[in-house]
């Protein structure tokens, strides 16, 4: 069957009752926690994850998918209402979004923001709709050795744009690779930095470090910095979204999407970077350049667009290759595995229910969220209110009971602690936190596929070297590692 063939048997997976309530479960949930600052679709997946165990595969993922869409949408109300953003590819709208809102025009802000990112959540999903069994279909020429070149590139990567410096970076990503070799070595059965605790034999469970990055540490750090000044949103008010308004949004929505779903699915893509180059492409493209920093409406359209475009991105490569290109992606791709799924080529031969029914949810998903944002935006103010110690607490102890009621074991429940206490340096001291998680799935991958390499060729490592991926894809590692420094010291003699 051919994509659209494929898509069709999505939808009436999609339709059928129960996945239409959990999409819109999800889609609500997503809404409230991107409403919410510091709270983001991350940390929401992974709490979930121990809860949604015993639901069916298909309808947990419509889920995941409803809450993925639901926080870039969600984000936007907060990021103009009270210049907060709830998560970080919000960032770049309250630039501009906050200043309308001061200026008495919150009502067309947050309707360029919501019809912006339903526009560009259609397109970039009509685009992983054809583009990503292609995807799929190429990923079957890839050997092992092309496999770890990927992989290293998702390292450099990752390590190299996500945080304030390489060297943190680097470091995050260690301790995600240490944390993976923890555990019985799967080739040759000798345990490995399990300290003679026989909870470690199986390796340190993916759900444990997740929630304790996300909803330990994260939580931590948030209610650290917890000011109850900045929360007085503002009123939506003003002329609705006019002609005018239209005119100036239509083509940063269009610009925002073309930015944001490639970046998407790179390595370390994520939603900031196609938010801030949407952002400095519409401030140069504006008829009125002038406005930027006062309150251009081009300002939210354009980036809130490549927001809602790179979410679909990302699940390009997770879903095609199995490889995950941000910290929400790599939640998605835990949860896949705590199913016992592989992401990847054979995912759309042996779970097409699950992969057609997911992609179908996002349209699904994405015509629910303009109804549910653009007239019940009062509604989602409202969660504002809410008294963040209450909701921090609540989020702790919803995450104890969690990874207690999935493991039911003592030695978990104290990595959680401890690497919910590392999560909370690490964010003090600005390291970043994806490179952990990046490291921790990826390592094994990375490792099983470098010895099947090698043992195929005697354990010459000139075998990494003989496809011409594997060599186009190491350079390309080589130079997100080198290429910045050269820019800094051509820049510094010249």
């Amino acid at each position: 069957m051919d994509s659209f063939q494929q898509l069709i048997y999505g939808f009436g997976v999609a339709l059928q009752p129960m996945n239409l309530l959990w999409a819109l479960v999800g889609s609500v949930l997503g809404t409230a926690i991107g409403v919410l600052p510091g709270i983001g679709p991350a940390l929401t997946i992974a709490l979930l994850l121990p809860v949604t165990i015993s639901i069916a595969p298909t309808a947990a993922f419509i889920m995941f998918a409803g809450v993925l869409y639901g926080a870039m949408y969600g984000g936007s109300t907060t990021s103009i209402l009270i210049n907060t953003p709830g998560e970080a590819g919000s960032m770049m709208t309250a630039l501009e979004g906050n200043k309308m809102a001061r200026d008495g025009r919150g009502a067309p802000a947050l309707a360029t923001a919501a019809i912006g990112s339903f526009v560009a959540g259609t397109i970039a999903t009509i685009a992983l709709t054809f583009v990503a069994p292609s995807v799929a279909e190429l990923a079957f020429i890839l050997r092992p050795a092309d496999y770890f070149a990927l992989t290293v590139l998702s390292f450099c990567s990752v390590a190299v744009v996500m945080g304030a410096s390489r060297v943190r970076g680097f470091i995050s990503l260690f301790i995600g690779l240490a944390l993976g070799t923890v555990g019985i070595d799967q080739m040759t059965g000798q345990p490995r930095l399990t300290f003679g605790v026989a909870d470690l034999l199986d390796g340190v469970e993916l759900t444990v470090v997740l929630v304790a990055l996300f909803a330990v540490g994260e939580i931590l750090f948030v209610a650290s910095r917890y000011d109850r000044s900045q929360e007085k949103p503002l009123k939506v008010g003003g002329r609705w979204f006019t002609r005018e308004d239209f005119c100036r949004s239509w083509k940063p929505w269009l610009r925002g999407t073309v930015i944001g779903f490639p970046i998407g699915t790179l390595p370390a893509g994520g939603s900031e970077i196609p938010t801030m180059l949407s952002y400095t492409l519409e401030r140069k493209l504006a008829k009125k350049p002038e406005e930027f920093g006062h309150g251009a409406i081009e300002g939210v359209a354009g980036p809130e667009a490549a927001n809602n475009a790179a979410a679909a991105g990302i699940l390009v490569p997770l879903l095609t290759l199995g490889l995950p290109t941000s910290a929400t992606a790599a939640i998605l791709l835990a949860a896949f595995q705590n199913y016992g799924l592989q992401p990847g080529p054979n995912l759309f031969n042996s779970n097409p229910e699950l992969v057609w029914g997911l992609i179908a949810s996002l349209y699904i998903g994405n015509a629910m969220l303009l109804v549910l944002n653009l007239p019940l935006v009062g509604i989602w103010v409202k969660l504002l209110s809410i008294p963040k110690p209450q909701l921090y607490a609540g989020i702790l102890i919803f995450a104890l009971i969690g990874i207690w009621g999935v493991s039911g074991s003592v030695v978990d429940l104290m990595l959680m602690v401890a690497i919910g206490l590392m999560g909370y340096v690490m964010r003090v001291y600005d390291f970043p936190i994806a490179p952990v998680l990046i490291g921790l799935i990826l390592g094994q991958m990375a490792e099983n596929q470098l010895r099947v390499a090698l043992a195929s060729r005697q354990g010459s490592p000139w075998v990494l070297l003989e496809t011409p991926t594997s060599v186009v894809l190491l350079l390309i590692a080589a130079g997100t590692f080198l290429v910045p420094m050269l820019l800094r010291r051509l820049r510094a003699a010249a």
